[in-house]
């Protein structure tokens, strides 16, 4: 690997858990340069500007939590219900401090991406969409394979979604994992409920 590219990788997983705990706000090129033993010079170097090393932040926040993710749904095989259950476990450990330091990179980076940093945003928002196709894909393959009762996989993609979101946001708030730890017993609840034939 070019000595460029790695002081390029080396930069984003320093500055990566900085945004990811502070925001985008709350984090200045001098936190980078602490973070990184490097010159403004030396940052500015590899990136344009902030906006452009916060994007390159999320992405490698997010490719954390998608690895994560991978990962969970390989171990639980092939059976939807065993993957949907893996998936929300996945979101669980944001209350232990795990996969990605400083909580959610999807919750922390979508509250703060406003119209002012519309390719963050747009980051963010095609995060999402890959995490509701998952979820999506597997409701309805669990709907196909008759594992599940009919439903609506976009529905209930969004509720697991804004339930665990919630869960993290209320358990950061309080500094509490409880609120997400409930939040995912009653999504287990909802969807034994809903969808487990």
């Amino acid at each position: 690997m070019p000595k460029g590219q790695e002081t390029r990788d080396f930069i984003i997983t320093k500055a990566a858990p900085l945004f990811n705990e502070k925001g985008y706000s709350g984090s200045s090129i001098a936190d980078v340069m602490l973070a990184t033993g490097l010159k403004k010079g030396g940052i500015y170097n590899h990136f344009e500007s902030k906006d452009e090393l916060a994007v390159a932040a999320f992405e490698h926040n997010w490719g954390l939590l998608k690895a994560r993710y991978a990962q969970a749904l390989h171990t639980a095989g092939e059976s939807p219900t065993a993957q949907l259950f893996a998936a929300i476990d996945v979101h669980v450990g944001f209350a232990e401090g795990e996969p990605v330091v400083g909580g959610c990179p999807l919750l922390n980076t979508a509250v703060e991406s406003d119209d002012g940093h519309p390719l963050l945003r747009e980051r963010v928002r095609e995060a999402v969409d890959f995490w509701r196709d998952l979820l999506r894909n597997i409701v309805t393959r669990g709907i196909a394979q008759g594992e599940f009762c009919i439903a609506d996989a976009d529905e209930i993609a969004t509720i697991i979604i804004s339930t665990l979101e919630g869960g993290v946001m209320l358990s950061k708030l309080y500094h509490s994992p409880d609120h997400l730890l409930r939040a995912a017993a009653h999504l287990r609840t909802f969807l034994n409920d809903k969808l487990l034939l």
